[in-house]
């Protein structure tokens, strides 16, 4: 039995599939599941039962499950021990951030850091999602979170208010709102799905129900709603759509608060400190953040 043979033993029993686990493993369906056949034969009994909801497993297979998971555990912190002795400049930090800021922030900031840091490599993953940085899907975190994760560590580096935003031709056709009175009567672009549950928009929904013309549940695409002139939008000061003039802060959404975070046993790696230093810097100074 090799680690190889559990990897894909684990991949199958958490995605349920062989397409999700060859997904996982950047390998063939067909080599899954010739994998899979060889490895039952191995152990010597099937450990998935095959139906129409996938791969589920067996009482066997939920056995094996737990202790491969123990091997997985103490190869990625075996891993992580020996990355974070790694003291020199150089080599590949992956940093995982979610789109607003990947979008109007990111490539700027990273053209300064390649071009200071030649030899540190940063590969972006774009997610909004908290990703498994005990296995260093991720090395580096930007979060926007009132409470991060318990198991990583960093620091707050600013708070992002909240303004309402429209189109130069939207608000010289209806007007530009100054304060939350101005709102009524105007077309507002509104939540739907999990974003809907947010405080924020849920405050939206409770006070202006009858101005809201479109909903969209991705902040990204609702800015560009607005700049095609659906209505105003209610947006952290992180989306900075072009085509877009803030009228106001809307002080009831509150303020989201932006973290730089890694995972403990990774603090010491030089190239990943220096990524994480430069982006707190850079984001701490953010001018674009001051309004009012």
């Amino acid at each position: 039995m090799n680690w190889n043979d559990l990897k894909l033993f684990l991949a199958i029993a958490s995605r349920k599939s062989l397409g999700g686990a060859a997904e996982e493993l950047n390998i063939s369906s067909t080599t899954v599941f010739r994998h899979l056949n060889a490895f039952e034969n191995e152990v010597g009994a099937r450990l998935f039962d095959r139906g129409k909801g996938g791969y589920e497993l067996t009482e066997l297979g939920a056995e094996m499950c737990g202790l491969a998971q123990n091997i997985e555990s103490s190869f990625h912190e075996i891993d992580r021990r020996v990355a974070g002795r790694d003291t020199q400049p150089r080599g590949k930090v992956v940093l995982t951030a979610p789109s607003s800021f990947a979008y109007w922030f990111l490539p700027e900031y990273l053209r300064t850091f390649n071009a200071l840091y030649p030899e540190i490599t940063v590969e972006l993953l774009i997610s909004n999602q908290e990703l498994n940085m005990s296995n260093r899907t991720a090395d580096l975190a930007l979060r926007v979170s009132n409470n991060p994760p318990e198991n990583l560590i960093g620091r707050k580096v600013c708070n992002i208010k909240w303004g309402i935003y429209g189109t130069q031709q939207y608000l010289a056709e209806y007007g530009k709102p100054v304060d939350r009175g101005g709102l009524t009567g105007h077309r507002i672009i509104g939540a739907s799905g999990n974003l809907a549950m947010n405080t924020v928009f849920s405050w939206l929904d409770r006070h202006m129900p009858n101005e809201i013309v479109q909903r969209c549940d991705d902040l990204v695409t609702m800015s560009y709603l607005a700049a095609n002139d659906h209505g105003l939008v209610l947006l952290p000061d992180d989306i900075q759509h072009p085509a877009l003039k803030r009228c106001f802060t809307l002080e009831e959404a509150g303020m989201n608060h932006l973290w730089v975070l890694t995972h403990p046993d990774l603090r010491k790696v030089e190239r990943i400190r220096i990524l994480m230093g430069f982006l707190g810097k850079a984001l701490s100074a953010e001018k674009r953040f001051i309004y009012e």
